[in-house]
């Protein structure tokens, strides 16, 4: 953002419109006990010294350094097609997509996040995002309480911590009780997860990688909370998702995750992007906003807003979620990068350049690659596909995403 300075006559033309005779008159309600007595200010600067001063300021910091720490938030590399598209006024600019008519160029923009973070996930419905991993974390927590009707939730010890406070914030005066479970040797501890599921637990969340890195199979957990009547929730890191075994295959109900590391810079700490994504029998529950696909009255492709009736905007009080916005610009990154670091492919899905090189940080062999100790299939995520979400080698009835979920005729779109 360029600086630009108050002339003395431009600051002399608004002291008059104001009828004072100077800034002095603003602070008069102030006691003088309480103003400041010197502000110690430098003399002002012009826009290049402004800028030179912080440049050699910025020039002291380290690096160019590796980053190792983030918790889920790291420093990728991201193709500067994604600043490029991203960046464009269409979407830059872009209001809350409410009118169908005028919006569908946003509309089909999340509709594509949407797929590939199904397809990523391979789970069945995706939202339009929320505002980060932690966020979307407590929204799963307040969608399985009510999509259960209990009043408890079972947190594993490898789930990140920052997260963990969080959930403690959302639920401190809801009448949701939460119980941890330390984690055996960074592990998810079987044994004590299962003693900790009661006839009150609406969901256990668990996360893969952990916080601790080690990754984990959490089918047998999953099956262990369905035979309860609990819901299971997964945190993962979407870049390793290409190249583990996915939390649809695991078994797992709802699904959510931090998405800086799909094309977002790390920008000392946001914005970012959370993702959702749930299987179909849970689709009404799921708060934030959805994008549908279906045909206008001329019976073409048109992209819409659905079941709105969930959010607060229309239900006030009785929404699913008080989340009534979705980060549209960081999920369209997010799209974008997922789509030009894939490579097409039979059955694929995967973020091919980042999902080797973890791969290969692995050593041959080990059984941590996978919870099943096999080698992982390498599946990757590919970009915007004419079918809408169609997941591919899945039976038609299953492979969809929100398709068709608006109906009704629609007006034609502009041009």
């Amino acid at each position: 953002m360029s600086y630009t300075a108050n002339t003395p006559a431009q600051q002399r033309e608004m002291l008059d419109a104001c009828g004072v005779a100077s800034t002095d008159v603003f602070f008069e309600v102030i006691p003088p006990a309480l103003r400041a007595r010197a502000l110690d200010l430098p003399p002002a600067r012009s826009e290049l010294e402004v800028r030179n001063y912080f440049q050699r300021a910025a020039a002291r910091n380290a690096g160019p350094l590796t980053l190792f720490l983030g918790g889920g938030v790291y420093d990728h590399f991201i193709p500067a097609a994604v600043d490029a598209l991203a960046g464009r006024s269409e979407f830059y600019t872009a209001y809350t997509p409410y009118q169908p008519e005028v919006s569908q160029g946003t509309l089909q923009a999340i509709y594509e996040y949407q797929s590939s973070i199904c397809r990523l996930t391979g789970m069945d419905v995706s939202n339009a995002s929320l505002y980060d991993g932690g966020t979307a974390l407590c929204e799963a927590c307040q969608m399985a309480i009510h999509a259960t009707k209990r009043s408890r939730i079972v947190l594993d010890g490898g789930i990140n911590p920052v997260y963990r406070t969080m959930i403690r914030t959302y639920t401190a005066n809801l009448s949701i009780g939460l119980d941890e479970v330390p984690v055996s040797h960074g592990q998810s501890n079987r044994t004590a997860l299962a003693a900790a599921i009661t006839e009150e637990t609406a969901a256990v969340i668990l996360q893969n990688p952990n916080f601790f890195g080690v990754i984990d199979d959490h089918s047998d957990i999953a099956a262990a909370c369905h035979a309860r009547g609990a819901l299971v929730i997964q945190s993962v890191y979407p870049v390793a998702m290409s190249v583990l075994k996915t939390p649809g295959e695991c078994g797992v109900d709802i699904v959510t995750g931090e998405g800086q590391s799909l094309g977002i810079p790390l920008s000392f700490g946001g914005p970012y992007l959370g993702f959702m994504a749930t299987t179909s029998a849970l689709v009404r529950k799921m708060p934030g906003r959805l994008v549908g696909r279906t045909l206008d009255r001329e019976g073409r492709d048109a992209f819409v807003l659905t079941l709105q009736a969930r959010e607060q905007h229309i239900r006030r009080d009785k929404a699913t979620s008080n989340i009534c916005t979705n980060q549209a610009l960081c999920a369209l990154r997010a799209h974008i990068h997922m789509s030009l670091l894939s490579r097409r492919s039979a059955g694929g899905r995967g973020i091919v350049p980042l999902q080797n090189a973890l791969r290969d940080q692995a050593p041959q062999g080990d059984p941590r690659r996978r919870g099943d100790g096999k080698q992982p299939r390498i599946q990757r995520v590919h970009g915007a596909a004419a079918d809408g979400c169609q997941r591919t080698g899945e039976p038609a009835n299953r492979a969809r995403h929100c398709r068709r979920l608006a109906a009704g005729p629609l007006l034609p779109r502009n041009g």
